[in-house]
């Protein structure tokens, strides 16, 4: 049977999202423009995108709700479905699968008991595999509501989600302190966040990375760590600033479980 129509905000709710999106919709000089944002905004009132959401974002917008519905659809940064306070989300592209991302999101699914997409019961955290988030001398990385925890193990995500789970108190390898995804999707909005030291904490690419990108740019690069293994012979040990974060290809910290140095990484020969 078809659906019936979505049901609307009640009134004070409705006023008060009319009221930001007026803001929202103020920036652009199309409104359609300012879908995106929106919908971030409906998503930091209910935590997923409902078909309400989408249907204000039709009617303050002047489109249809099938071509609202194609963009919140479009997009996986837009949940259509109840999720958890904290979407832990592990990178499983190359690299990071390779140094042990497989290995923390089998580890955590099995831990939590859900599945991809799944959440856990009591709603704290909602796991998933994401795609490359350009984080790859840092790898094997996991993101919590979209800021960086660096280098995991399985071990170490299983403390991280545990922690999570507690209310104990995360903080991020870089970028902002955490907060909920709620809050995260209203930021996301294009609103201020207004919590003390959130604005001026931030976080950089690795040293491998801008070593690239001076490079790219015809610079001289900046010297850096050698890789895993022994350096040359006759060179100094890289003795890095306080507010230089190493990477996983920094030798000598454990990283995933896929390292060599960790025996418990895959066993198996090619063609096994």
């Amino acid at each position: 049977m078809p659906q019936l129509p979505a049901p609307d905000y009640p009134d004070d709710v409705r006023a008060r999202l009319e009221a930001d999106a007026r803001e929202v919709i103020a920036r652009y000089p199309d409104s359609r423009s300012a879908l995106l944002p929106l919908l971030h905004l409906v998503q930091s009132e209910e935590g997923h995108v409902t078909r309400t959401g989408m249907r204000f974002c039709a009617d303050v917008l002047g489109l249809t709700t099938a071509e609202v519905t194609a963009v919140a659809t479009f997009y996986s940064m837009y949940r259509r479905g109840p999720s958890g306070d904290y979407q832990v989300g592990v990178c499983t592209n190359t690299l990071c699968a390779v140094l042990g991302g497989d290995a923390i999101f089998e580890t955590l699914q099995e831990h939590l008991g859900v599945a991809n997409g799944g959440t856990t019961e009591d709603g704290k955290v909602t796991l998933e595999h994401i795609e490359c988030n350009a984080a790859c001398d840092f790898a094997p990385v996991v993101m919590v509501n979209w800021e960086f925890f660096d280098n995991q193990t399985p071990a170490s995500a299983k403390r991280l989600v545990d922690d999570l789970r507690a209310g104990a108190q995360v903080e991020p390898t870089r970028g902002a302190p955490l907060c909920t995804f709620k809050d995260t999707a209203r930021i996301l909005a294009g609103f201020p966040d207004t919590r003390d030291g959130a604005v001026e904490a931030s976080g950089s690419a690795g040293p491998a990375s801008l070593t690239g990108l001076r490079l790219a740019k015809g610079e001289s690069p900046a010297r850096v760590v050698h890789p895993r293994g022994a350096a040359p012979k006759g060179t100094q040990p890289h003795d890095p600033s306080p507010a230089e974060h190493l990477s996983s290809h920094d030798a000598p910290q454990d990283t995933a479980a896929s390292d060599p140095s960790h025996p418990a990484g895959p066993v198996t020969e090619e063609g096994e």
